[in-house]
């Protein structure tokens, strides 16, 4: 549903800050004190007026308290005078003034300040933090996610903005709360009598000293608590996202006991983290008790002894009130600044790491013209010290088709990741057309690939919008002539979601599980053929299909093949037994190449392999522990 147009006010407000201004592409500061002034010195302009207007609001609120003593001694005095009559006289510039102030300053003030806060930094800011934590954790390595829950990064990147924006706009109103009234107060009571200012002089240094003891504690314990969220989140989000095999596997029990554990965890957490609050609150009000009955009392001893008047006890009176009262908001809208300084502290540690695999400062497009690659003496080997690849070297001429083949782990899979740039090597190089591609844009190389792997998952948008991924600027007519290459016309002209969308409109589900696996594998084949690469790797490309369904396809694939360089990995060797060149792997090393006819007669590890084949599966009692995905 689109929102009615907003009032010019609005607009206007709601336009200070633009979320998605074009900003370097850079890892934001990893320091805590770096990374809030890296996202609001973008936001300064609204930051800096809103400083203002709550200085001339705390400024309007403690002229307010100073008239009503005025107005008590205005009024004793007329008493005291019996010329009533004439108080109007007397004192009417000033009481229109305070009516103006009252009735016209202090809204317009709250006004600017409300339409600050709500229509320009709430939106704003945290869709600005947002939007550029996304941009670069989007562009981290697969290791980056591979390691962590999407759910618990997807929650951070969400609360991150909007704990830096509470706590900053939180700062600020507190800022000039506690300072104008503080200073203001102290300055209207020494002009009374400078002992009035000795309960206040005592809560200014006992509030002081605890927010030095407590807000640290609350900052550190904060962060702990952010984090067993953010774990809680992973876990059920972890859940939620695999619930086919939950249920497949009957093991609600066993899901319960692991959520469980981790929402125990948070729990306690929070609790920790509450104790300290809990102790803060107490000395707090400790305090405003000191405040509340040395005020007023000293002020009444003084009033008995003639050294002032009775609008300074009103003036005392209702400042010791409003600090106290101020005093209770001040210390939760700290423990709230903390608290969110623990959520962005935790943040950090996810968002604010270096890309592994970046792109180089000068880097270029890669430009493809036929299609060659060369993997020179190239070593990788996930982090360890040694293993998967070493030092392995493989031409690929334009134009041909190659199949990878060997056991469960060995380096077949690891070497179509490190050719995407999936991963950077350990060693060596690899080129494309003679550029290396280390030095070209990660986006402009895999734009040169089409990828089918076996575990083909979609995204939760519709048909159309999964194709479109092969090609973005692509018609219906052409997403529909790729759909119908795939064999997956049939089926996707009936789909029809729970929503009502039918066909090209329809939703798929999270990894589209509303699909088959076989035909998520035809959809994902068919927008391979709509993205039409000049390079083609297919991973089990038609491993999810039933033989019918992989005969009609194949020979589509063929023709997607057709003067494209293609890398294909298959266990069932028929499949590529016709391919121009077999490479055979084995512990990341290429062990036999040759035409399937060439490698029987060798009788090495593809014949023992191609003997063994049962039933379209390679089944090898010696083959290594799997290594790769």
């Amino acid at each position: 549903m689109t929102p009615p147009r907003p009032l010019f006010i609005n607009r206007l407000f709601e336009g200070l800050i633009d979320p998605f201004r074009p900003a370097q592409d850079a890892m934001p500061p990893d320091r805590l004190t770096r990374f809030y002034a890296h996202y609001l010195r973008q936001v300064r302009g609204p930051l800096l007026l809103l400083l203002v207007v709550g200085l001339l609001s705390a400024l309007v609120d403690v002229a307010l308290f100073d008239f009503l003593g005025r107005v008590v001694d205005w009024v004793g005095a007329a008493s005291k005078s019996a010329s009533g009559s004439s108080f109007f006289e007397a004192h009417g510039r000033m009481l229109w003034l305070m009516a103006f102030v009252t009735l016209i300053m202090r809204p317009v003030l709250t006004g600017l300040h409300d339409l600050l806060v709500h229509q320009t930094l709430t939106p704003g800011l945290a869709t600005l933090v947002r939007w550029q934590n996304h941009r670069y954790v989007l562009k981290q390595g697969l290791a980056f996610f591979l390691n962590d829950f999407a759910g618990g990064i997807a929650n951070r990147i969400l609360q991150t903005g909007v704990a830096l924006r509470d706590s900053a706009v939180s700062a600020l109103d507190a800022i000039w709360h506690v300072l104008i009234y503080s200073v203001t107060s102290l300055v209207l009571f020494a002009r009374a009598d400078w002992r009035l200012t000795l309960p206040l002089i005592i809560w200014i240094v006992g509030y002081i000293a605890a927010l030095v003891y407590f807000v640290p504690r609350v900052k550190h314990r904060a962060t702990v608590a952010s984090s067993s969220r953010g774990k809680l989140m992973g876990r059920i989000v972890d859940g939620y996202g695999n619930i086919g095999t939950l249920k497949l596997f009957a093991h609600n029990r066993f899901e319960e006991e692991y959520v469980r554990e981790a929402m125990a965890e948070q729990t306690g957490q929070a609790q920790y983290a509450a104790r300290m609050i809990t102790g803060m609150g107490l000395v707090i009000a400790a305090l405003n008790g000191i405040l509340i009955a040395g005020t007023p009392g000293l002020a009444l001893w003084l009033w008995s002894s003639g050294r002032m008047s009775a609008g300074v006890i009103a003036l005392a009176t209702g400042l010791a009130i409003r600090i106290n009262n101020m005093s209770g908001w001040i210390m939760w809208v700290v423990n709230g600044i903390f608290e969110n300084l623990g959520v962005v502290q935790d943040g950090i540690h996810t968002i604010s790491r270096p890309r592994v695999v970046a792109d180089a400062p000068d880097a270029q497009d890669l430009r493809v013209a036929h299609g060659g690659i060369r993997f020179e003496a190239v070593s990788f080997h996930y982090g360890r010290p040694s293993g998967v690849i070493d030092r392995l070297t493989l031409s690929i001429e334009p134009g041909e088709k190659i199949g990878l083949i060997g056991p469960s782990g060995a380096g077949k899979s690891t070497l179509v990741n490190i050719l995407l740039r999936l991963y950077d090597l350990d060693g060596g190089r690899i080129l494309i057309d003679g550029q290396d591609i280390s030095g070209v844009r990660q986006e402009s190389l895999r734009s040169q690939i089409g990828v089918v792997t076996q575990d083909t998952s979609l995204l939760h948008r519709s048909i159309r919008d999964n194709m479109r991924y092969g090609k973005p600027d692509a018609s219906d007519e052409e997403i529909i002539h790729a759909l119908r290459q795939a064999q997956a016309d049939g089926f996707v002209s009936n789909l029809i979601d729970l929503q009502g969308r039918t066909g090209l409109d329809a939703h798929v589900g999270e990894r589209g599980v509303k699909l088959s696996g076989g035909q998520r594998q035809r959809v994902a084949i068919a927008r391979v053929l709509l993205k039409n690469a000049p390079i083609l790797i297919l991973d089990e490309a038609t491993s999810a299909l039933d033989s019918d369904a992989e005969a009609a396809i194949q020979e589509n694939l063929e023709t997607l093949m057709r003067g494209k360089t293609v890398i294909a990995i298959a266990h069932r060797l028929s499949t590529i037994a016709r391919l121009d060149r077999l490479v055979v792997m084995d512990e990341g090393l290429i062990v036999e190449t040759g035409t399937h006819a060439e490698l029987v007669a060798r009788n090495g590890l593809y014949a023992r392999l191609w003997r063994h084949q049962s039933g379209g599966s390679i089944h090898d009692p010696n083959a290594p522990p799997p290594q790769d995905a």
